[in-house]
């Protein structure tokens, strides 16, 4: 039996809770109803030990991947398409062992050529209004495709992935709303949050451990050491985790994490 077998039956019991199978909806949505959506709930299954040759997860792999468009965007609900989806598409394949697969060639080549001059990834959406502030990429997308291509050989050889570190480095001294969705650095970044689905402290500093660039900037090492400063007899304790999770174990808010601390052990790991 698996150690998280609870965790991974409360996920699965919500897997038609969208009136489709596999966390969808009846017209195709991928990303409704957070964080038993789609792509989360697959990242949360594989985190928890899931393999992805489980029947469940594979089909849920398969059905990402049908969402999949020509010109390497991912189509996750009806209408327009952001980047933001499509990022978050590309991390939840890569995460679950298909950065090599070929068909998402096209969303690698899609995703370099949309970057923002300022090294991260943006839509043109503005639901907060025009400023000076929307001039600039969205933190929470581009850290999030960090995390994607840190699967793929591009990781420590490319140009483009650096300027991205560079980019979220500079949020750190700015720590100002930006982009057009206003991603800041303020109290709830602070808050240590996993399973890993928001801009915050810990996906921070465990996608940019990842990066050479970023490793022995002081910028990183301050964010290091605000996380460090957190531990509670060297093991990470959840501080925000997404409240319809609460009742799940590996993400229990006020307690350690075991698989959030082999997370951080990771980051170390990077760090050596």
């Amino acid at each position: 039996m698996q150690p998280y077998e609870a965790d991974i039956q409360a996920i699965l019991s919500h897997r038609h809770d969208n009136g489709a199978d596999y966390w969808a909806t009846p017209d195709g949505r991928l990303i409704k109803g957070s964080p038993f959506t789609t792509l989360e709930s697959a990242y949360m299954l594989f985190e928890l030990g899931v393999s992805v040759s489980d029947p469940v997860l594979r089909e849920t792999i398969n059905l990402i991947f049908s969402s999949l468009r020509k010109d390497g965007r991912f189509q996750l609900l009806p209408g327009g398409i952001y980047p933001c989806q499509t990022i978050g598409a590309f991390r939840a394949l890569c995460t679950l062992g298909y950065a090599a697969d070929p068909r998402l060639e096209n969303t690698i080549r899609h995703l370099l050529e949309i970057q923002h001059t300022d090294g991260g990834w943006r839509c043109n959406k503005f639901s907060f209004g025009r400023g000076p502030e929307t001039e600039f990429s969205n933190p929470g997308p581009t850290l999030t495709a960090l995390d994607a291509f840190r699967h793929t050989p591009m990781l420590n050889h490319s140009e483009a992935l650096d300027r991205a570190a560079q980019f979220l480095l500079g949020h750190w001294e700015t720590r100002a709303p930006l982009g057009p969705c206003h991603y800041g650095i303020g109290t709830l970044f602070m808050q240590v949050a996993y399973p890993f689905a928001t801009y915050n402290l810990f996906y921070y500093v465990y996608v940019l451990s990842f990066y050479e660039i970023a490793r022995k900037d002081k910028r990183f090492l301050e964010a290091l050491a605000v996380l460090q400063s957190k531990l509670v007899d060297g093991q990470i304790v959840v501080e925000r985790p997404n409240v319809k999770l609460a009742s799940l174990s590996f993400c229990k808010k006020g307690q350690p994490s075991r698989l959030a601390t082999e997370r951080y052990m990771e980051i170390l790991k990077n760090l050596d």
